[in-house]
């Protein structure tokens, strides 16, 4: 009888990566917007944000290790970096695959952000949807817990919460004032347009 320890990891270290990069796009939505920018707006919610998003790059490496460590779907190390190369599920998995290397881009972002500056990191920032959904697509076609109603039912919730949250988000998030054609006096604390 094999030992099932790094299928069962393998298995809740997907679902919990899965429900840790929702969090993490949830707090990331959330910390622009009406009402509940103004007390979000710190830099602690941003920290929040970014460790949200380390727990959930720490999840997706111990999902990639224990299945490459599991003799159940038989992953290896190059199938984990080379998306659409498993032999389980190719197209599913490597939905999973692209999802965490975009993942990883957009965690090595923040460090960067002033030097690849603010608009670009913002622009790359969208990618998150992508990863988002990806997961989304992985996890419900690759993972042999969605036939479990709770399992479904987290997927759903998910889905639903990220909606509603840039549904939120887009209805809530004031517009940048304009500073076309404007002088920008220099105050030691802030730029004011006048």
């Amino acid at each position: 009888m094999k030992d099932p320890t790094f299928w069962i990891l393998a298995r809740t270290s997907g679902l919990t990566a899965y429900v840790l990069i929702t969090v993490s796009m949830l707090a990331g939505l959330v910390v622009k917007s009406r009402p509940f920018g103004a007390a979000l707006r710190a830099a602690s919610a941003v920290d929040v944000h970014r460790f949200l998003t380390s727990l959930a790059l720490g999840a997706v490496a111990v999902h990639g290790v224990t299945l490459v460590l599991d003799s159940t779907v038989k992953i290896g190390l190059l199938q984990l970096l080379v998306p659409f190369t498993a032999s389980y599920r190719p197209l599913w998995t490597g939905l999973g695959v692209l999802a965490a290397e975009l993942a990883i881009v957009i965690a090595v972002s923040f460090p960067l952000r002033k030097r690849i500056g603010g608009r670009v990191w913002r622009r790359l920032h969208w990618a998150t949807y992508a990863i988002f959904a990806l997961a989304t697509a992985h996890g419900l076609a690759a993972g042999t817990d969605t036939n479990r109603p709770w399992v479904f039912d987290i997927y759903l919730g998910s889905v639903g919460a990220v909606v509603f949250a840039t549904g939120w988000r887009a209805l809530t998030v004031r517009p940048r004032p304009s500073t076309k054609g404007a002088i920008l006096v220099q105050d030691p604390d802030r730029s004011v347009a006048v």
